[in-house]
């Protein structure tokens, strides 16, 4: 349990959206700012709960996919993101354009939930029975919620530009180290998925 916990907060990242979202928390004041990020985590849960009680049957009942090949698809797209997070940081960012309405929506995605948690919560099913699989997913959800929270309100507190610059680079370092664990769970997933092929053969 402790183990799925840990990869679907590296996948998620609160440090990294943390960074994706400072265009947000410039134009936003706090409390809105809470707010967006409330509904946007509700969003991101329900969309995650949708592929944790769904998943197995759409891939293995409707599309006959077997799902060690959706193993080692999904490794390869969390690797691809551990790459560009450590390659180009910040700068593989995008930039939140939306009317402020819109702002929960396109926080949930794609910056919430990608390809990398849509497969963690597909494998999430595969792994845990339903109440403890869902339970994981709210405390994890909670958890990144939360860490933000604190984020904003340390950030806040630091006076001066020069110590509020200094966090937010740090804020990239922890970001670009972030992607060598997410390149790790990938090429775990791929491993496992071709492990298990050939064992299945």
């Amino acid at each position: 349990m402790l183990s799925s916990i840990v990869e679907f907060l590296v996948m998620l990242n609160p440090f990294a959206l943390f960074l994706y979202l400072e265009p947000v928390r410039k134009d936003l004041t706090h409390k809105q700012f809470v707010s967006v990020m409330i509904k946007a985590t509700i969003i991101s849960l329900a969309i995650s709960f949708a592929f944790f009680f769904t998943g197995e049957f759409v891939f293995e009942m409707v599309f006959h996919i077997d799902f060690e090949s959706f193993r080692i698809f999904g490794g390869i797209i969390i690797f691809s993101y551990a790459y560009f997070f450590i390659v180009k940081g910040q700068k593989a960012l995008i930039i939140i354009k939306e009317d402020l309405h819109d702002l929960a929506s396109e926080i949930a995605l794609p910056f919430m939930v990608g390809a990398g948690t849509i497969s963690l919560s597909i494998l999430l099913s595969y792994n845990h029975p339903n109440v403890k699989g869902a339970g994981i997913l709210t405390l994890v959800y909670l958890i990144n919620f939360i860490t933000i929270f604190v984020l904003k309100k340390f950030r806040d507190m630091l006076e001066g530009r020069r110590l509020k610059t200094a966090f937010d680079k740090n804020m990239e370092v922890l970001l670009r180290l972030n992607g060598f664990f997410i390149g790790a769970i990938g090429i775990d997933m791929m491993l496992t998925g071709i492990k298990n092929m050939f064992d299945l053969g």
